[in-house]
């Protein structure tokens, strides 16, 4: 889950920069689901037409920029075909944005979800990959808690890479104590009283975003709040050579996972 945008009415004007990936046209969520070839699309039912509108724009904007900064295609995005999406539906508890595993649906709040899509899209990523990732995957895996469980792992050259960024991910040097990024998620949840930071699925995607946030392209819809927030002075975000570790993994991984994918 992600919450760095405050409360408002949704608007159109996130900062991105960002190739033109529809030359100022307007698209639909149909022209969503059909070019990446998602599962499902939920819409609420309060989500007027305009908002509709300037939301499936944003969406577009923002998976098209992730397709770029990653070197993949519609088909990793949308998780082959698995993933579903929901905006302005449903939606948990103190939540602007969730992934809901049973459902494999990755869902936005209406008016305070942006910034919050690549945190989710990795929690997906993160539960889809674990039944290739790992040897005797639980239907609601996720890939990086199995790691950090000394699971059994499918012998691949890809999930070679994936380990070795949950081993930066998580782990100090020497490969047998938690790093300064696990140990001041901890300590954010001992403060707070839960146990929430430090989970291996969270600590997961918030390095994921902010490796995403730091990549030359920007898009303020689908990342935001990994440097300035009030999180990132929790400092529940990896920073320093840590965050640039972890940067150069994701990016090594997710572009081998593109270029074996364009392969077939």
């Amino acid at each position: 889950m992600s919450s760095n945008t405050p409360p408002g009415r949704l608007h159109q004007h996130y900062y991105r920069n960002g190739q033109s990936h529809r030359d100022g046209a307007d698209v639909s969520f149909h022209d969503i689901r059909r070019m990446f070839g998602f599962q499902s699309i939920t819409i609420g039912r309060w989500v007027t037409a305009k908002e509709q509108q300037i939301a499936a724009n944003l969406f577009f904007d923002a998976l098209y920029d992730l397709i770029d900064i990653l070197q993949i295609n519609e088909q990793v995005v949308s998780l082959n075909g698995s993933l579903s999406l929901a905006f302005g539906t449903g939606g948990q508890k103190n939540a602007n944005a969730h992934y809901h595993p049973a459902k494999r649906q990755l869902a936005l709040a209406k008016n305070a979800g942006g910034g919050a899509l690549a945190h989710e899209w990795f929690h997906a990523f993160d539960h889809y990959i674990s039944q290739k990732f790992l040897v005797r995957p639980h239907p609601t895996a996720f890939a990086s808690q199995g790691w950090l469980d000394d699971a059994d792992l499918v012998d691949h050259p890809l999930n070679h890479k994936l380990a070795a960024c949950f081993q930066i991910l998580f782990l100090s040097a020497d490969g047998h104590s938690p790093n300064e990024y696990v140990l001041r998620s901890v300590e954010a949840d001992k403060a707070l009283k839960c146990f929430y930071f430090a989970t291996p699925q969270e600590l997961a995607a918030r390095a994921f975003e902010a490796c995403i946030q730091d990549q030359t392209i920007k898009n303020v819809f689908l990342v935001q709040g990994t440097k300035m927030s009030a999180e990132a002075r929790l400092g529940i975000y990896p920073h320093g050579t840590l965050r640039s570790q972890l940067n150069d993994a994701f990016r090594v991984y997710f572009y081998q996972l593109g270029m074996a994918l364009s392969a077939k």
